[in-house]
């Protein structure tokens, strides 16, 4: 057994701490529960006690990098060039980031450790009582004497050496963290401390409670510590508390869900949707009842609509910043659970936090060492993020914090039920279209799948990253999306150079001029009409030039048994171009690709499994307005497996000014077996009836009869005039 000190993992500063990494061969174990009851669990078979036993598993896979009872929750990191902390930054801030890095393995595991220690402080863990550690690791990161010592909020101005004044730092979201599992274990931890130590404690979060934050969602730690200091008999400013409060109601914006920044995401359910419930029953209840009770309506308004964000086994979708956390999603439930006048379906609730739960934790790659990769399913450099280290994803752990509901709540003593999909006839699909967070979401009952469109979304033209977790077309529960592919020798099928610019479900256009090609970086939003969402998407938008020379397309699209098919229609003030559109990524693990045609239209089918051996079936079909449908292997641009396969559509327009076809027709529709889809299936439009005579789509409805004797009319004329971002 070899010890590794922080310099010898490249850990030059901050000496103090003395990081102890047990060398162990690394053996991946699926998380398999030793208790399942499928009379009140129909759908998963877990129990409070499964989930208790999905903490252990998750505890021991920590604790056995805890080589010694003093050392801190710094666990081994496989990714440096993205996750902090940063071996490039000056000095000053890498030593705040390590302290930070201290601060956040202790606080993110408390999560999952929290609620079992209230239920048995004598728990014991890889030899470690987790009462006894967490009580003493607590004290000492707010002991000023201590090598733990993580700083308040002077202490990390000064040691990053920074100039402004409104700069904030990591440790205010930890004590946010802290304060609510100093609340869960109150008997075991809090109550023990002494009143010295208490008070040692309390002045750490007393500097942060009250210093600059960022003004979004780290408006709420600032609240939540305020608010468990208060309880505790401390005293704060009142008059900070509501100025953050008022901040955090005028982010609402319907629906259930708050805008987070200029994009929308689970920040809004895992955050805004749970740390005000904890507020509430703090502090707002008593001091604050009109805001208290908008949160709680708020609440309430999410949980008409939640369940069916899901998927028919209770999956996240892989959307938005932050994806490592994964299903902290399903904390939301547990938010509205903890509201006076909670309107959730507890059966529902506890079937999607345990499907999601399943999701993660039975597959073997999701740990590295005993603790979550620093990705979705395996380890996944693409999808990680500048404020993240190897201890953030246990921001999972929120989804935890459900075990702090006791066991004869009704959160785990209500049958299961699978909400919406228990109600769906065969091959129904229920829409739901949220106008406030520009969410349309559509649960698909032919494969179980629910896919995901969303707009209100503008990233830096630079920000690829940003456009893979906000941009898609689409995102789907059981297709998470893959970054740029990465072309091999013989992965691709009848593409020219230009054409090997391709995103999955992104458009990508391509500048036959420059050379430059150019990325769907806003996405704005309309809205649905007679059952065909509107968007529009700009390609290298900025604010500083007009839109009208701004290329764009607009998006108009429209559920399928399957999947979804698209109408949508260039806006471009310049050719030549050449344009493509990837289906989603599909896992590569020995794929069969079958090409068929109908027509003019061309379809390319793809079977396979994915990395667990489930079964998956893709088809991506082409009609008017492409010129070919190609496809291209891959390597390590997917978060489910090693190699992949993205189909995608191609066209040119050569002309600058050429009255050439303008509406580009597709579809990608998924399967979750080999059964093959039908003729029908494949190719489900008989004709599509154009208002101009030269059939090009320029102007006027485009009407698409499909052979199921549907009819969707395409409209773009009016959505000029609301266009929402």
């Amino acid at each position: 057994m070899k010890y590794l000190k922080a310099e010898e993992r490249g850990n030059s500063n901050m000496s103090i701490i003395n990081y102890h990494l047990v060398e162990r061969k690394e053996k991946k174990m699926a998380f398999k529960p030793k208790t399942l009851d499928y009379e009140l669990s129909p759908y998963t078979g877990l129990t409070r006690q499964s989930w208790i036993e999905a903490g252990e598993y998750m505890l021991n896979g920590v604790f056995q990098n805890i080589a010694h009872f003093e050392d801190p929750v710094v666990m081994p990191r496989k990714e440096t060039k993205v996750t902090y902390p940063h071996l490039d930054d000056s000095e000053g801030n890498q030593a705040t980031q390590r302290l930070a890095e201290v601060f956040e393995g202790l606080t993110r595991t408390l999560f999952i450790a929290a609620p079992l220690i209230h239920d048995d402080p004598e728990l014991t863990i890889c030899g470690y009582n987790l009462r006894d550690y967490y009580k003493n690791q607590i004290i000492r990161v707010c002991t000023k004497t201590d090598p733990l010592y993580i700083g308040d909020y002077e202490d990390q101005v000064r040691i990053s050496g920074s100039k402004d004044p409104f700069r904030s730092y990591q440790q205010t979201v930890e004590t946010c963290a802290l304060v609510i599992c100093l609340w869960i274990t109150k008997e075991a931890i809090w109550d023990a401390y002494t009143k010295e130590e208490r008070d040692t404690i309390a002045t750490l979060l007393s500097s942060y409670a009250k210093a600059p934050t960022v003004p979004q969602n780290w408006r709420l730690f600032n609240m939540l510590d305020m608010a468990f200091l208060d309880k505790n008999g401390y005293p704060i400013d009142h008059e900070i508390m509501m100025d953050h409060t008022q901040s955090i109601l005028n982010y609402y914006v319907g629906d259930g869900w708050y805008r987070d920044g200029t994009c929308f995401d689970y920040y809004s359910c895992w955050a805004f949707n749970v740390y005000t419930a904890f507020w509430n029953e703090w502090y707002g209840y008593e001091k604050a009842p009109y805001a208290a009770a908008q949160f709680e309506e708020h609440s309430n308004k999410l949980m008409e609509t939640y369940a069916d964000f899901f998927d028919k086994d209770g999956f996240t979708n892989m959307w938005g910043r932050s994806n490592i956390y994964r299903n902290a999603a399903t904390s939301a439930f547990d938010g509205n659970c903890m509201m006076r006048h909670s309107t959730v379906d507890y059966g529902l609730a506890r079937r999607i936090s345990s499907g999601s739960l399943l999701q993660f934790l039975t597959r073997e790659d999701f740990l590295y060492k005993g603790v979550p990769t620093l990705g979705f399913y395996g380890q996944f450099e693409p999808l990680v993020q500048g404020y993240s280290c190897a201890e953030s994803p246990f921001w999972l752990g929120k989804a935890f914090l459900c075990l702090h509901l006791p066991a004869d709540h009704p959160f785990w003593t209500a049958k299961e039920n699978n909400g919406t999909w228990d109600k769906l006839g065969e091959k129904e699909t229920k829409v739901t279209v949220l106008n406030g967070p520009a969410l349309c979401f559509s649960n698909h009952q032919a494969n179980g799948e629910t896919v995901l469109r969303s707009a209100k979304v503008v990233k830096a033209v630079d920000d690829v990253h940003g456009m893979w977790n906000y941009s898609k077309v689409e995102f789907n529960t059981k297709y998470p999306w893959e970054s740029t592919p990465k072309f091999t020798d013989n992965g691709v099928k009848g593409a020219a150079a230009p054409e090997r610019t391709v995103e999955a479900r992104q458009y990508v256009l391509t500048d036959e001029t420059t050379g430059k090609a150019r990325y769907a970086n806003a996405t704005l939003w309309h809205g649905e009409k007679d059952g065909v969402l509107y968007r529009r998407q700009f390609f290298d938008y900025t604010n500083n030039r007009e839109t009208h020379w701004t290329q764009a397309v607009n998006l108009a699209d429209m559920v399928v048994p399957y999947g979804i098919l698209r109408a949508d229609k260039m806006r471009l003030y310049c050719r030549p171009v050449t344009i493509t559109l990837g289906s989603f990524g599909f896992p590569d693990n020995g794929t069969e690709i079958i090409e068929k045609q109908e027509g003019k239209a061309k379809a390319v089918i793809l079977k396979g499994k994915d990395a667990t051996g489930r079964k998956k079936q893709m088809a991506m079909t082409i009609y008017d307005g492409w010129d070919e449908i190609h496809w291209v292997s891959s390597k390590g641009t997917n978060p489910d497996s090693e190699n992949s396969i993205v189909v995608y559509a191609s066209l040119k327009r050569k002309k600058n000014y050429g009255y050439e076809p303008y509406v580009m027709i597709s579809q990608v529709i998924t399967k979750e077996d080999w059964e093959d889809f039908t003729q029908e299936e494949l190719f489900p439009l008989c004709e599509v009836t154009y208002t101009d005579p030269e059939k090009c789509g320029g102007y006027g409805p485009v009407t698409l009869n499909f052979k199921d004797g549907t009819k969707r009319v395409v409209e773009f004329e009016g959505i000029e005039g609301n266009l929402q971002m």
